[in-house]
């Protein structure tokens, strides 16, 4: 794991830079309303995403100029969820954001007026998935039942990675209520673990690649164990934004069909934007497992992910689909 360490430093300096700025000059003070499209003037939307690699589709987009072919400048303002990011979006902070499903859900179980317009990349049914819990090599953590009694860590607490860890440990013959989870932003996954101050971590890519290349062990990829191809992201805004501005959402929502079809088939264009946003070395992101990127909803899993909540207590009731799901 020491041969990680220098990684981590740059990573972890990659985190904070994220952390403090946004990837689009905008002013800070505009809004949709103060951008005319028809004259030829760009509209700033900003757009909550998290700093991994998933988030590679979108910063290559915005350097192909896809956006701007469709009358929009991209602010992406940095988030460590979906559900996170969901107060943002209520106070017209943000226009969208791209993130889990599960924070959506809850909100709509409080009528927040909260809404998936979209979807944006899958896990991977088969193979090496996007996102997996990781240990270090001498944890003794090798199985799913294993992480029983243990402390893991989860970038949002009670959302879709620690109920599907909870889902995976009890088919393996584990006891899930006896893990103890915790809320760690995905960058400060690797020094926390080498510090010891936890046994497990659910991670995405580079996070992820970074532990078990360092002679980690994955322990389960918990989405492809209990829903395979469950959506890893997707596109969240608000019923009131739909209701007063559809015009910007349809034109947000045509941009973002055509850069994830777009990334689907310029994988190294995609490479090249997680390298350079994260800095990190090229052939780091080379290795990355990439998702299935995806404006459709119709194979999302969100409903699956509803069902699965209500069967671990995480919520009472299912929301109502028809107006959370909301494909545009």
């Amino acid at each position: 794991m020491k041969k990680s360490l220098a990684t981590l430093g740059v990573l972890a300096a990659a985190a904070l830079a994220l952390s403090g700025c946004s990837d689009s000059a905008a002013d800070p003070d505009s809004s949709p309303s103060d951008a005319d499209t028809g004259s030829g003037e760009l509209t700033t939307v900003r757009v909550a995403a998290l700093p991994i690699a998933e988030t590679g589709a979108l910063w290559a987009a915005m350097d192909e100029g896809i956006f701007e072919e469709h009358g929009l400048e991209i602010e992406v303002v940095p988030a460590q969820g979906g559900a996170n990011a969901i107060p943002a979006l209520l106070s017209g902070d943000i226009e969208f954001a791209i993130g889990q499903p599960f924070g959506p859900i809850r909100a709509d179980l409080q009528d927040l007026g909260v809404t998936i317009v979209g979807n944006y990349a899958n896990s991977l049914a088969e193979g090496t998935d996007v996102n997996a819990v990781v240990a270090l090599a001498d944890s003794g953590i090798t199985r799913p039942a294993d992480l029983a009694g243990k402390k893991v860590s989860v970038n949002t607490l009670g959302a879709a990675g620690d109920l599907t860890i909870r889902k995976a440990v009890q088919d393996d013959g584990g006891d899930p209520s006896t893990i103890e989870f915790v809320e760690v932003a995905f960058p400060d996954v690797p020094a926390q673990l080498e510090a010891g101050t936890m046994d497990a971590a659910w991670a995405p890519d580079p996070f992820r690649g970074i532990i078990v290349g360092g002679g980690g062990t994955s322990v389960v990829a918990p989405y492809q164990a209990t829903i395979p191809g469950l959506t890893v992201l997707t596109n969240i805004t608000t019923q009131a934004l739909l209701d007063e501005d559809p015009e910007l959402v349809a034109s947000y929502s045509a941009a973002m069909t055509e850069a994830l079809a777009w990334a689907s088939d310029n994988e190294e264009a995609v490479r090249a934007a997680i390298a350079t946003n994260l800095e990190i070395p090229e052939e780091a992101a080379a290795g990355i497992t990439l998702p299935t990127f995806t404006w459709d909803l119709a194979d999302a899993g969100i409903e699956d992910l509803g069902a699965l909540a209500v069967e671990f207590e995480y919520i009472e009731t299912e929301p109502d689909y028809g107006r959370l799901i909301q494909q545009q």
